[in-house]
C-alpha cells in the first residue's frame, strides 16, 4: 500500500512571519467576504516561495491569437512561470506591465498565448521523448511500447468531462471548438468560444503545464464558470495533479461547500498588513450556511418560509443590516439559532431568529428568548399585511379620503372569517398546547421503570378539559372584544389576506405582492413603520 503524500504550503502567523504548515489535504479553500484581503493573501504566499508556487490571478485575461506561437519547451515553460524566457527568483514580468509599475493583486495577468504555447511545447516534447524511445528500442531489436496518453489527450479527457457537448481540437497550431445543432456540426474558431469555454481551456492549460511539485494557487476559481461546472473542472484537475497542492481563494460559499475533502480556512480580517486566519471546524449547521455567514459578516436573522415566501422579503427589506436565512419550518429556525449561539467559532456574530406566534402559550414564547428566539405579535406573518396601520398605508396609497373601506376589512375579518372560524381555531390550539407539552415532558433515561414512571406522570399532568376550557375562554373573549388587533394575534388563516385586496379595488391574489412592491418603492419607510409594532422589540434594527 502506498503511503498518503504529504502536501507543504506557507502561511502567515499572527505576527505575519511565514510558517511552514503540512497535511494530507490536496486543496485548500480559503474563503472571506469582499475586501478581507484575500488576494493580497493569495499573493504574500506566492512570494515567500516563487519557485514553488504559481498563482493564477483573478484578473485575467482570456483573449488569444489565431495561432499558436511555437516555442521550445524551455522557453514557454519559463514565459508560463516567469514571463520571460529565461528563469528568474520572481514573478513580477508575468504581470502586464502599466509603464513600470504593477500590483499583485490587480493587475492583469495577460498569458493566455504563453500557456498555449507552453501546451504545445510539452505535447512536442512528449512526443520526441517518445520517438527516441522507439528507436533505441529498435536498435536493440526490442518492440517499443504504445504511443501513451500525453498532454492533450488529458485535456481533451478533462474537456470532454465538463464541456461533453463542445469538442475541441489543437492541431496544426490552432485551436477549434465545434457543436451539434439539430443533426449539424457547426466548427468554429478557439478565440471565438464562450467565456466559460475559454476560461476552462486556459485553466486545465495552466495546471497540466506547471512543472512538478508545485503550490497551484487560483484567485476566484469560479469566475466565468456556470456553478454546475465549477467543482468538476476542479476536481478533475486535482485528479491530473497529484502531485501539486491547490489553493483557492473565494468569496464563492457554493463552490468552496461543494469542493468536498479539503481544508477550509476562513480570513476573519486583514488590517493591511496582517491577516486573522481561522480553520473552518465541523458544525451542527449545514456547510455552506457556516461559509455564508463567516463570509458575510453580518448579524445573522433566522426565519420561516424560502428564498421567494412573504417571511423572506419582508424582513430583508426590513433588517437590511441582517444577514437574513430562510430556514423553512419553525422548528429548523429554532435548531439552526440555537447551532449557531452555541458555535463557539461564531461567538462574535449576533444571532436571532422569527417565528410566526401560531398558537403558542406565553410560557412558550418566554422560553424561546432565552436563546435569542423571538415571535410576533401576530399569529402568522401573512397577517402583517393586514394589520390596520398597514391597512391605512393602502388606503392612502389607493387615495381614499375616508377609513369606511378599513373598517370594512376589519369588520369582515373579525365577524365573517373569525367567527365562522373558530371552532376550527380553537380545537387547533388545543392540539398545539398538547404537543408543546408532550415534547417537553420530562422522561427520565435512568432505566425502563423510571421512563414509563415518568411518561405516566406526564400524561396525569396534561387535562385535555382543563386546556379546552382554557382555550374557548381565550378566543371567545376575543371575539366578544371585538379588538382587531387581538383578533390577528390569535387568527391563523394563510387564505386571509388574498381576500382582503378587493375592499381597496386590488385584485386579492396581487394584494401582498402590491405591498411589497411598496416596501421596495418610495413608501418603504410607511410600510415599515406600520409593520414595525408588530416585531419583536428584542431585536435591534
Amino acid at each position: 500500500m502506498l503511503d498518503e503524500r504529504i502536501y507543504t504550503y506557507v502561511l502567515p502567523d499572527e505576527k505575519n512571519e511565514p510558517v511552514e504548515q503540512q497535511g494530507k489535504w490536496h486543496s485548500m479553500v480559503i474563503i472571506g467576504a469582499n475586501g478581507s484581503g484575500k488576494s493580497k493573501l493569495g499573493a504574500w504566499i506566492e512570494k515567500q516561495a516563487p519557485n514553488n508556487t504559481h498563482r493564477i490571478s483573478a484578473q485575467r485575461a482570456l483573449t488569444f491569437g489565431n495561432y499558436i506561437q511555437q516555442k521550445s519547451y524551455e522557453q514557454a515553460t519559463n514565459l508560463l512561470l516567469y514571463g520571460r524566457e529565461q528563469p528568474s527568483n520572481g514573478h513580477d514580468e508575468r504581470w502586464q506591465w502599466d509603464g513600470e509599475k504593477y500590483n499583485y493583486t490587480s493587475s492583469l495577468l495577460n498569458d493566455y498565448e504563453n500557456v498555449l504555447s507552453a501546451l504545445i511545447a510539452l505535447q512536442t516534447n512528449q512526443q520526441e521523448k517518445f520517438v527516441i524511445d522507439c528507436k533505441q528500442r529498435e536498435a536493440q531489436h526490442k518492440a517499443h511500447n504504445f504511443v501513451p496518453e500525453m498532454v492533450l489527450d488529458t485535456l481533451q479527457r478533462i474537456w470532454n468531462s465538463v464541456f461533453p457537448h463542445r469538442n475541441i481540437v489543437i492541431s496544426d497550431g490552432k485551436v477549434m471548438a465545434s457543436s451539434e445543432k439539430n443533426g449539424e456540426s457547426f466548427e468554429y474558431k478557439g478565440r471565438d468560444m464562450s467565456d466559460g469555454e475559454r476560461v476552462g481551456l486556459y485553466l486545465i492549460a495552466q495546471c497540466l503545464c506547471i512543472p512538478e511539485n508545485k503550490t497551484i494557487i487560483i484567485d476566484e476559481p469560479e469566475i466565468h464558470l456556470h456553478r454546475s461546472i465549477m467543482d468538476r473542472l476542479w476536481t478533475a484537475i486535482e485528479a491530473e495533479r497529484e502531485d501539486c497542492f491547490f489553493i483557492y481563494i473565494t468569496h464563492d460559499t457554493q463552490f468552496a461547500a461543494c469542493h468536498k475533502d479539503s481544508k477550509k480556512l476562513w480570513v476573519k480580517e486583514f488590517d493591511g498588513t496582517k491577516w486573522s486566519l481561522e480553520e473552518i471546524q465541523d458544525s451542527n449547521l449545514p456547510e455552506q450556511l457556516l461559509l455564508d455567514i463567516l463570509g458575510n459578516r453580518k448579524p445573522v436573522l433566522f426565519v420561516e418560509g424560502t428564498h421567494d415566501s412573504y417571511d423572506t422579503k419582508l424582513y430583508s427589506e426590513i433588517y437590511k443590516d441582517y444577514y437574513v436565512v430562510p430556514c423553512g419550518s419553525c422548528s429548523s429556525v429554532i435548531s439552526q439559532t440555537k447551532s449557531m449561539n452555541s458555535n463557539e467559532q461564531l461567538h462574535n456574530f449576533k444571532c436571532y431568529g422569527i417565528i410566526d406566534r401560531d398558537y403558542r402559550s406565553n410560557y412558550e414564547i418566554e422560553a424561546y428568548k432565552e436563546d435569542n428566539i423571538f415571535t410576533l405579535e401576530v399569529a402568522e406573518v401573512e397577517n402583517l399585511f393586514l394589520t390596520e396601520e398597514i391597512l391605512q398605508v393602502v388606503n392612502d396609497i389607493m387615495g381614499f379620503s375616508d377609513s369606511s373601506k378599513i373598517e370594512k376589512v376589519k369588520k369582515y375579518i373579525i365577524e365573517k372569517r373569525f367567527a365562522e372560524e373558530i371552532d376550527k381555531q380553537i380545537c387547533e390550539a388545543i392540539v398545539a398546547e398538547i404537543e408543546f407539552k408532550l415534547t417537553t415532558a420530562a422522561i427520565s433515561k435512568k432505566s425502563e421503570e423510571k421512563a414509563k414512571e415518568t411518561l405516566e406522570k406526564a400524561f396525569r399532568e396534561i387535562s385535555y378539559d382543563n386546556i379546552k376550557t382554557e382555550q374557548e375562554q381565550k378566543f371567545k373573549q376575543i371575539l366578544e372584544s371585538k379588538i382587531y388587533s387581538e383578533v390577528l394575534k390569535v387568527f391563523n388563516c394563510k387564505s386571509l389576506s388574498t381576500s382582503t385586496g378587493c375592499f381597496f379595488e386590488l385584485d386579492n391574489k396581487a394584494y401582498r405582492d402590491f405591498i411589497i412592491r411598496q416596501i421596495k418603492g418610495k413608501r418603504a419607510s410607511d410600510i415599515v413603520d406600520a409593520i414595525t409594532p408588530y416585531l419583536p422589540y428584542d431585536i435591534p434594527r
